[in-house]
């Protein structure tokens, strides 16, 4: 079985992470480097992992997160459809099986906002952690003149976890936002169709998903 560790190594993907970095630089979006998709394997596993599913489906997780952004290589539209392509082609020639090549593309396709479905508990949990990865480390810039809406909401995230409450069937976002920098308004001016997304996952994973913005509960 092909393991999470194989393609955190495997050098050619590691490349196209690098090269989909850079392109997303260039066009002036926020860190979707290293930091970021090793985030998303981690918590996309972490999630699965608390919900009690199988040790599979967890590794799937992980390299679904790893490789979800790949696809910025092409083109940052219908990023996640190109991703899954290439997924498709990587995962095929290092011989995963075609079952688990269908979980982690069928998620991959499916994890951005503008089409994205959460049609698999691995494509929800990816969902959730990709969405959830919002901090003041994924700017680039330190010149606060210099920041557009995205920058702002980015840089006021103090802190951001995902908490799992299994018992009360619920998925918490809980952060903290120093307003200087961005308004909780600012936030829901952009994030708002992510949320709606989480909502939906989370709800794929029979759990309700709430949004807690500086000790408020807000969805």
């Amino acid at each position: 079985m092909l393991s999470f560790e194989e393609i955190r190594n495997n050098a050619a993907i590691n490349i196209y992470i690098a090269q989909a970095d850079l392109t997303l630089n260039a066009l002036g979006f926020t860190e979707h480097s290293f930091a970021h998709v090793t985030k998303v394997a981690e918590t996309a596993a972490n999630i699965l992992s608390q919900l009690g599913f199988s040790e599979r489906k967890i590794e799937l997780a992980k390299i679904a997160g790893y490789m979800h952004d790949i696809g910025n290589i092409v083109n940052r539209l219908e990023h996640a459809q190109s991703g899954a392509v290439m997924a498709f082609r990587i995962l095929d020639k290092l011989n995963m099986p075609p079952e688990d090549i269908a979980t982690v593309v069928t998620a991959i396709g499916n994890h951005d906002e503008g089409s994205g479905i959460p049609v698999n508990p691995v494509a929800a949990a990816l969902i959730l952690a990709d969405k959830s990865d919002v901090r003041r480390s994924r700017v680039r810039g330190t010149d606060e003149f210099n920041f557009d809406i995205h920058d702002r909401v980015n840089f006021s995230v103090i802190s951001s976890k995902l908490v799992i409450e299994k018992e009360n069937k619920v998925i918490r976002l809980v952060m903290e936002i120093d307003t200087k920098y961005g308004s909780v308004m600012d936030y829901f001016e952009i994030f708002l169709e992510r949320m709606v997304l989480c909502r939906k996952a989370a709800e794929r994973l029979e759990m309700s998903f709430k949004l807690e913005i500086n000790n408020q509960q807000l969805i």
